[in-house]
């Protein structure tokens, strides 16, 4: 038997090709900032393109305020493309632009090195695939966050130091007004707005339907956003539009977060009179001040959030909003409590036209969906999960225990719901008299 040997020839294989994505960040949007983005975005494609053993993954880009903040919406694109294996290596400047949160930064580290992805810092020619490279990390990182406290403290005593002469910060964005070089400009289209918006409030307008006008005659907001009650107070309320400023409303608790609070007394606040040129008149303003402070009153304790077993339960069935408690003629004896659809309520007829549920009916209804005779807060609560109202008039009830039940309901008539007292009230108006209640 002759015996046959043959010569396997070996295929060389192919190196595999590293995928190697960059990562840049810029603090602040100012021109130079931006331009050098763009310069590092440039810089790292060619430097990886050049690189015959990488294979260009992109240069991910942030333009971030700070590197303290999680939000980076490009970082998080990174991580997330690591996690979907698409890159092997990233690359980038140095730890602060990566991040200055010690545990942020580790964090991040340890979580693509146990996807086997390195990141390699230049400026302190770190990898962190390396046997040493957490340790150096660690340092490093806890040198860049105490980098960071220092500048925000630095920041905070220039901002503080301006407060007590008077100044206001750089990055001011008010209705009505331009902020330019340390004034105020009056923007004339806006100011009129301003103007509109005391005015109507003054002959009775309420903050809502001050917000559905404005959105009605199509009137932009600064940001070009949509209007809201709460910014329609804020104007109502702010001492801008006299001419004064109040320094230091608010101020950040940590460097870190950079979460801004509310100033109520913990940092001195200092007021100026007369810094710029005002929009309205101090008469006005305080007109203004007194009309709020008296509606807040008729309200019946203001700020107060009043709960019932309904809060929350009643879905509107056209645009997913809860219904919430309102109070039709406050601080009048014909008061009369109804619950209506938040984007009826805060947005307009246009956007939600629901129709308004008066409490007495609801509970009625929900005494006949539970086979009551009356209603019992405490058996709706343990019984019921909510209640949809998917047309007007028609009322669906979900129960706890997964079974559903529909009624219908309709307003009374108009002489039903006249009370004795009311009906002697028109009277009295029809015959020439007067009725003050």
């Amino acid at each position: 038997m002759n015996r046959r040997i043959t010569k396997i020839e070996m295929q060389p294989t192919l190196p595999t090709l590293k995928r190697t994505a960059a990562y840049a960040r810029v603090s602040g949007a100012k021109d130079e900032m931006l331009h050098s983005l763009a310069a590092q975005v440039s810089f790292y494609a060619k430097l990886i393109q050049d690189n015959p053993e990488w294979d260009y993954a992109g240069v991910y880009a942030d333009e971030a305020e700070t590197g303290t903040k999680d939000s980076r919406p490009e970082f998080m694109r990174l991580v997330a493309d690591c996690k979907a294996g698409l890159i092997d290596e990233i690359i980038t400047k140095s730890i602060s632009r990566f991040a200055r949160n010690t545990v942020t930064l580790l964090e991040t580290v340890r979580e693509l090195k146990a996807l086997g992805i390195g990141v390699y810092f230049e400026e302190q020619r770190i990898h962190t695939l390396s046997a040493d490279g957490e340790l150096m990390l660690t340092i490093l990182a806890s040198y860049a966050q105490e980098e960071s406290r220092s500048v925000s403290e630095n920041c905070k005593w220039r901002i503080r130091k301006d407060f007590k002469e008077g100044k206001p910060s750089n990055n001011i964005r008010i209705y009505g007004y331009e902020y330019k070089a340390g004034g105020f400009t009056i923007i004339e289209e806006e100011a009129a707005v301003v103007r509109m918006i005391f005015a109507d409030y003054l002959s009775g307008l309420g903050k809502n339907a001050i917000m559905k006008k404005l959105i009605r005659l199509g009137v932009p907001t600064k940001l070009g956003g949509r209007w809201s009650e709460s910014v329609i107070g804020s104007i109502l309320k702010n001492e801008k539009y006299i001419g004064d400023m109040c320094l230091q409303k608010g101020y950040v608790t940590d460097h870190l977060t950079k979460h801004q609070v509310k100033n109520n007394g913990e940092l001195p606040k200092f007021y100026v009179e007369n810094h710029h040129e005002p929009i309205i008149s101090r008469e006005i303003y305080e007109a203004a001040q007194i009309e709020m402070a008296r509606r807040a009153a008729l309200a019946n304790h203001p700020g107060e959030r009043v709960l019932s077993e309904f809060s929350g339960l009643i879905v509107c069935g056209r645009c997913k909003a809860k219904f919430r408690r309102k109070i039709n003629g406050a601080g009048t004896k014909y008061a009369k409590v109804v619950w209506a659809c938040a984007t009826y309520t805060y947005r307009g007829k246009h956007e939600c036209a629901a129709k308004r549920i008066p409490d007495d009916i609801l509970k009625e209804k929900c005494a006949e969906a539970l086979g009551l005779t009356e209603h019992d807060p405490a058996i709706f609560t343990a019984k019921v999960e909510r209640i949809t109202v998917p047309d007007d008039g028609i009322l669906v009830f979900t129960f706890k225990n997964g079974t559903e039940r529909t009624l219908s309901w309709k307003n009374r008539s108009r002489a039903m719901s006249w009370t004795d007292e009311m009906k002697q009230a028109a009277r009295k108006r029809a015959l020439g008299g007067v009725d003050n209640g």
